[in-house]
């Protein structure tokens, strides 16, 4: 294994380093993940260490299907069952009552387990071949961009991971949405994602959007700042803020046009037609982009509050949170 992390496409490799209780980067839809069996103790233990993630930021478990979700959770209320119909698999990830046999561990203590079934073939293929849920964050340091592409991992985690499952590039490039129901049955939404708003609520009515919150969430995702590039972002007016900076030394994080003056090769355009998919898709690996780049500030503006501009928008501010 050389210092860029050990790349391939082959699943029976990351299954059996799966079963033998290591850690593995794996491809989703949403973004790549570092799986590590979710019954096994030391190896989520594993993925806590190599992430330097907190122990109290609890953990999704992925399964092949719907149908294994009642083994790791109490009940499946009926309409989790319909959204389960509807955006299964995809990037809907469902809060519910655990089991005794998901540790304390990946739920950081909570008794709710965060629950999906990730579309992308690759990795339903490999939980096709294991007989135990796959606990799998965003496979990057804690805190920074999540990896939408094999190399975006290695390039962060390096000789940390025995192995990286190349999918190709996230369809998505945004984490799932969770929701979670509260004691009035009421569907919270207690992460903005890669499946919108608006599509939920078409399906079951108004919903409850639950802000961040700094300690002890009760689902993953939920803390105030994440997502950080080490270069400074800062949310605003991008061309007034601009006009006040170095040219040469400034990067730009726009919805669908270039700002003048700043050099392209510092700008990403989120999506030149105002397509919020192709905005999604681009978020992350963009700010990756401009944070390898020799620049002092990163610029960015807010999409439109619409589709997933929601989520989008709440990469951004975590991003830019002081």
């Amino acid at each position: 294994m050389t210092d860029t992390g050990f790349i391939g496409q082959n699943i029976d490799i990351a299954a059996t380093l799966l079963k033998k209780g290591e850690a593995v980067a794996v491809p989703t839809e949403t973004v790549y993940g570092l799986a590590a069996n979710a019954l096994n103790i030391k190896a989520v233990a594993k993925v806590f260490q190599i992430k330097q993630r907190p122990t109290f930021d609890p953990l999704i478990i992925h399964l092949p299907s719907f149908d294994k979700v009642n083994e790791y959770v109490e009940e499946i209320p009926d309409i989790f069952k319909t959204l389960a119909d509807k955006f299964t698999p995809g990037p809907l990830t469902f809060l519910m009552k655990k089991k005794a046999n998901i540790p304390d561990l990946v739920t950081s203590g909570s008794p709710y387990v965060a629950v999906r079934i990730p579309a992308h073939p690759v990795v339903k293929a490999l939980l096709e071949k294991i007989d135990f849920p796959l606990a799998a964050p965003s496979a990057n340091p804690f805190g920074y961009i999540s990896p939408t592409t094999a190399q975006h991992v290695a390039d962060q985690l390096g000789n940390k991971v025995f192995y990286i499952l190349d999918g190709g590039p996230c369809d998505v490039g945004l984490e799932s949405t969770i929701i979670g129901m509260n004691d009035a049955g009421e569907i919270e939404v207690l992460r903005k994602g890669g499946l919108s708003v608006e599509k939920i609520i078409e399906v079951v009515g108004e919903v409850i959007i639950r802000d961040t919150s700094t300690s002890n969430p009760d689902a993953p995702g939920m803390l105030t700042s994440h997502y950080a590039p080490k270069v400074p972002l800062v949310l605003g007016n991008i061309q007034a803020l601009a006009s006040q900076s170095d040219y040469q030394r400034t990067g730009i994080i726009a919805f669908n046009q270039f700002v003048p003056n700043i050099p392209h090769k510092h700008q990403i355009v989120l999506s030149p037609n105002s397509n919020y998919g192709d905005a999604a898709f681009h978020l992350f690996a963009g700010m990756r982009y401009l944070d390898s780049c020799d620049i002092d500030i990163i610029y960015a503006e807010l999409v439109p509050e619409h589709d997933l501009g929601i989520a989008i928008n709440d990469r951004l501010r975590r991003a830019a949170h002081c």
